[in-house]
């Protein structure tokens, strides 16, 4: 027998609906509310959202996280010998910052990983942990190189105390690889950013905000957090070839471009400020882009990777600072990072323990010796407060 509409048990469709919402709304926030009471995700419900892929998983990591999620990954190039120094680093980036939102991570090696690697660091991630082999190609060396003066120039830095990887081919290849070719890897491809970790890091403060969405929603492309000179004879030549480029490819130079951050002479000389790449957070379009690639090629086929050492940061630097319009580059004040021998912490104490960072008063060496300094002068804004605390009259940095 039916209900009537006069029976106690009959709830008018006016009314249903509104209490089903009510009970989803309220089953979410409390499942919401659990996981944000937990540090990391079972490593059952781990394994199964790691096996998802495309839109699919992006959707789940924004349950999982309760925020919606710039379509980026950390990214790691390592070797598996590198286990313990990369769980460091892990463990200090999901601690104080993707704990929260659950990005994905890309592992990259020139060998392939062994078990033991991808099943550790996988446990140790919040979002998806994916794993690639680089391809032999971009970790050799080009066709056409002259053998003899590569490794007359590995002999010869080799013997210099203040050159470090002086002899080393495969930091040569590294060198090579993080400059033309990262950003062209399969598993990197998926993604519009990226944010660059190294193993043995430390990341020294709480990060209460997603930098990736904070490099979008104020339209930069580039981040860094040390600014440093470059050893000047590992790239001897290198400006020579820069000059050479922007001859040739004018329609890649921006007009309101940061020149006087790498030259005190209009660009007649390189004075070697580089922004340290092992922490950078940039926008892999960018890199992608033509003007991008047609300088890595130009470079390349100088051969200064190996008859030299030109470094990655200083090809990241130059491009940056050459292509990209001031605006574009941002350095990021309020993130501590220490990766051996500088760290790099917020100048106002006061950020400091609202951060809960881990910092010495003397340990920070973001403004001397540095090129921090001249990168405010050229971009002309203000520097951050307390930026003069430890940094010796002599020095010329004080306004």
């Amino acid at each position: 027998m039916g209900l009537s509409i006069h029976s106690p048990r009959f709830i008018p469709r006016s009314i249903a609906f509104p209490l089903a919402c009510l009970f989803l709304f309220v089953l979410l926030r409390c499942f919401w509310t659990v996981e944000a009471r937990t540090s990391t995700i079972t490593s059952a419900s781990s394994l199964l959202f790691r096996q998802q892929d495309g839109a699919k998983s992006r959707f789940t990591n924004y349950l999982w996280s309760g925020r919606s999620l710039m379509n980026a990954t950390l990214v790691s190039l390592v070797r598996n010998s590198e286990l313990e120094g990369m769980l460091d680093s892990i463990h200090d980036v999901e601690t104080r910052f993707n704990h929260k939102y659950y990005y994905d991570w890309v592992f990259l090696n020139d060998d392939d990983f062994t078990e033991e690697f991808k099943i550790a660091t996988t446990a140790a991630t919040s979002g998806r942990a994916k794993y690639g082999k680089i391809d032999h190609e971009q970790w050799s060396y080009p066709v056409g190189l002259n053998m003899s003066l590569v490794e007359q120039s590995k002999h010869d830095m080799g013997l210099r105390e203040d050159i470090p990887y002086g002899n080393s081919s495969s930091y040569r290849h590294m060198c090579r690889y993080q400059s033309g070719f990262f950003y062209r890897h399969p598993l990197v491809l998926d993604y519009e950013w990226y944010w660059r970790v190294e193993p043995g890091i430390e990341i020294l403060c709480d990060i209460p905000y997603d930098p990736f969405a904070y490099m979008a929603e104020h339209g930069k492309k580039y981040a860094f957090v040390i600014s440093l000179n470059e050893i000047s004879d590992t790239v001897r030549s290198l400006w020579g070839h820069v000059r050479t480029f922007m001859e040739d490819f004018p329609q890649h130079i921006s007009k309101n471009n940061h020149m006087a951050f790498l030259s005190e002479d209009g660009g007649t000389t390189f004075n070697h400020c580089q922004f340290w790449d092992n922490f950078e957070i940039a926008s892999l379009e960018w890199y992608r882009s033509e003007a991008y690639n047609d300088f890595f090629s130009y470079l390349d086929q100088s051969g200064g990777f190996f008859y030299e050492r030109w470094g990655d940061a200083s090809i990241h630097s130059i491009a940056a600072s050459l292509m990209l319009d001031k605006g574009e580059i941002h350095f990021f004040d309020d993130i501590g990072y220490h990766h051996y021998p500088t760290k790099s912490c917020p100048r106002s104490a006061e950020k400091q323990k609202q951060l809960n960072c881990r910092c010495k008063e003397d340990d920070n060496m973001k403004w001397y010796p540095s090129c921090l300094k001249r990168f405010f002068d050229v971009t002309g804004v203000e520097y951050p407060e307390g930026y003069d605390r430890n940094v010796p009259k002599e020095a010329g940095l004080l306004r």
